[in-house]
């Protein structure tokens, strides 16, 4: 967790897969640390100095099992500040990314507990984090 101008903030990607018109949100499982049971997108935690674009391409191989090579980056969007709700005085850092995939089949591992694929008008019919239509919104 990184301190700038008194407000605590962590930076993090979310991405959005899409396939056939259609976008991939994950269902945060019990056993996460934050979010418990929000629909989502395939996020993670950047840590230290790293490329965000080289963060986002690991979380999607942990979190779907879909491999880097299965995966083309179509867009990416300016980072969005998003204000936290289980935490005060803090604030997530959003880096936006937009890959296109042709293989549906995912494998979920221990953080998601479903998956869905929907079109992006539907995303107001979940319970998801905060502000993810806006970063969806972002990079369409």
């Amino acid at each position: 967790m990184l301190l700038k101008n008194n407000l605590h903030y962590t930076r993090i990607v979310t991405s959005f897969l899409s396939n056939d018109e259609k976008y991939l949100i994950l269902r945060r499982s019990g056993t996460v640390k934050t979010m418990k049971g929000l629909w989502g997108g395939v996020s993670g935690v950047i840590e230290g100095n790293e490329e965000p674009l080289k963060r986002a391409k690991k979380e999607i191989f942990e979190e779907t099992a879909i491999r880097e090579g299965q995966i083309s980056l179509v867009r990416t969007a300016k980072e969005i500040p998003v204000q936290s709700i289980q935490y005060s005085n803090h604030e997530w850092i959003v880096f936006p990314f937009l890959f296109s995939t042709r293989e549906p089949r995912v494998r979920l591992n221990w953080e998601n507990s479903e998956y869905r694929w929907i079109s992006a008008n539907e995303i107001s019919n979940y319970q998801t984090v905060p502000s993810l239509d806006k970063v969806l919104a972002s990079l369409l």
